[in-house]
């Protein structure tokens, strides 16, 4: 007999009849059976937990299309059991004797259990999240939103907050910043697979990255049928002979400062970085991760500022407020902009208007900016915790970069080598560090007696731990 499909009216209902329906399109013979093992194993399994009330017999076996005196049976065998229990006009129940173990959703984020310091860079302080300043924008936003604004936004994302954020990088990182070229996407990651998806829609198949450089571009570039092609860093940026060298039209850059060596590019190199993309017809990717904190002048203005029609400019909030807002901006050129714009609608349809709407009144209020310079003065006064805790407890380290972002490059004398050795005994000291060549694209070759090189994020760690960390470092290297 075949089921008849009907709405079951209720929530218990429903979760019986389609837990049930297969058992009761079984062969008329084992029907029966085939209803009670079925119930028997949803309860088992925690699929109808205990309190659950189940449908009445009459109710059940007409969802099922099944007899109302199969129905009766599986019932009574399995209060009998157990699993279930009535009473006299009161219905029936899934049993508590039963404890199914609840299923378990498992935290795949990346952290490091058990670290008594962690050093490992990329994390803001989370700390620092301006939980009042962010409520009373939220309650703000809620109030006054039209609900016409609650439907599915532009792709580009909200004019408001696109204003705002013109209004903003013009004035604190030099951009040419049009609204109407600015796309509202969830961080930097997002930004690089809509560039990446742009990319090999007009036929490229290779992207330069720094070397060493960001881990992620690799993956994040083959995912839109992109290849990243390793091209070294020097003390300038990124090289341009082998740039020239590599045939590729398009390449990612740090030039605000370096991820990870810490340096800034140079007023040359920026200047022969944009004439070689005018030169080739291409485009300069260019991530200002951390470009608002440099602690021993103003910061440098971004290159966009100065070739507009050849760099994709990209940042976010994850260093300024919290990487899990997943909130950040793309601002393309004038010709790119139709097909970024397309690749982003038919993504995700648009970033959330809620978060858009709440981060474009964080930002007219003032509140953004306040963040900012709180934010300076406490990763500053961190970056000068850790370069004098290296003083203090690894003589003759050298750090080098500028002073800005949220890590230090230290470079450790040889005597605390080799690196293998160096790194196994902070792992076994609880201490969570990265060495430079972790960063590495390009194979290294021999690595001899060399020095051993560090990249030490500080932001995410309070003064006096960034003082106990490096102490406990330094005992496991002499050990």
């Amino acid at each position: 007999m075949r089921p008849v499909q009907r709405d079951p009216g209720d929530g218990s209902a429903s979760a019986a009849w389609e837990l049930l329906l297969p058992a009761a399109s079984a062969p008329a013979r084992t029907r029966g059976r085939s209803l009670q093992a079925a119930l028997r194993e949803a309860v088992r399994s925690g699929r109808l937990a205990p309190g659950t009330r189940l449908p009445s017999s009459r109710d059940l076996a007409a969802d099922l299309g099944v007899s109302r005196g199969l129905v009766t049976e599986a019932y009574e065998q399995l209060t009998a059991e157990g699993y279930l229990r009535s009473g006299r006009g009161a219905g029936t129940w899934v049993g508590a004797a039963v404890r199914a173990a609840r299923p378990r959703a498992h935290d795949l984020a990346p952290r490091i259990p058990g670290a008594r310091a962690d050093f490992v860079p990329g994390t803001p302080d989370l700390a620092l999240f301006p939980r009042a300043a962010w409520a009373a924008a939220q309650r703000g936003v809620l109030a006054e939103l039209p609900h016409q604004e609650l439907g599915y936004p532009d792709p580009r994302g909200l004019p408001r907050l696109r204003t705002a954020l013109a209004e903003l990088l013009a004035r604190r990182r030099g951009v040419v910043a049009d609204p109407e070229r600015i796309v509202v996407v969830s961080g930097v990651a997002q930004a690089t697979a809509l560039l990446g998806l742009a990319l090999h829609a007009r036929g490229v198949r290779a992207v330069g990255v720094e070397d060493p450089g960001s881990p992620q571009h690799d993956a994040l570039y083959a995912s839109a049928g992109v290849t990243a092609v390793p091209l070294p860093v020097d003390d300038e940026g990124v090289a341009l002979e082998p740039l020239r060298s590599s045939g590729v039209r398009a390449v990612v850059t740090t030039p605000a400062h370096q991820f990870p060596t810490g340096l800034a590019y140079s007023a040359r190199r920026r200047a022969e970085l944009l004439d070689w993309a005018r030169s080739v017809d291409g485009i300069v990717l260019e991530d200002d991760y951390d470009g608002d904190f440099r602690y021993d002048r103003a910061p440098v203005g971004a290159l966009q500022g100065l070739g507009p029609d050849h760099v994709a400019y990209t940042g976010s909030v994850s260093k300024s407020l919290a990487p899990g807002l997943r909130l950040g901006w793309l601002l393309v050129p004038e010709s790119w902009t139709e097909e970024v714009v397309e690749r982003k609608r038919t993504m995700d349809l648009g970033h959330p208007a809620l978060d858009q709407a709440l981060f474009a009144r964080f930002l007219e209020r003032g509140d953004y900016d306040r963040q900012l310079r709180r934010c300076q003065r406490a990763y500053r006064d961190r970056r000068d915790a850790l370069v004098a805790a290296l003083d203090a407890h690894f003589p003759g380290s050298e750090v080098s970069g500028i002073a800005a972002g949220l890590h230090v490059i230290v470079t450790l004398p040889r005597r605390y080598g080799p690196e293998e050795r160096f790194l196994a005994r902070a792992a076994q000291a609880g201490v969570a560090v990265r060495p430079l060549s972790a960063y590495a694209h390009a194979p290294a070759g021999p690595e001899g007696d060399k020095e051993i090189r560090l990249v030490l994020g500080y932001a995410h760690v309070p003064p006096a731990r960034i003082a106990e960390g490096v102490r406990l470092m330094a005992e496991a290297a002499t050990a």
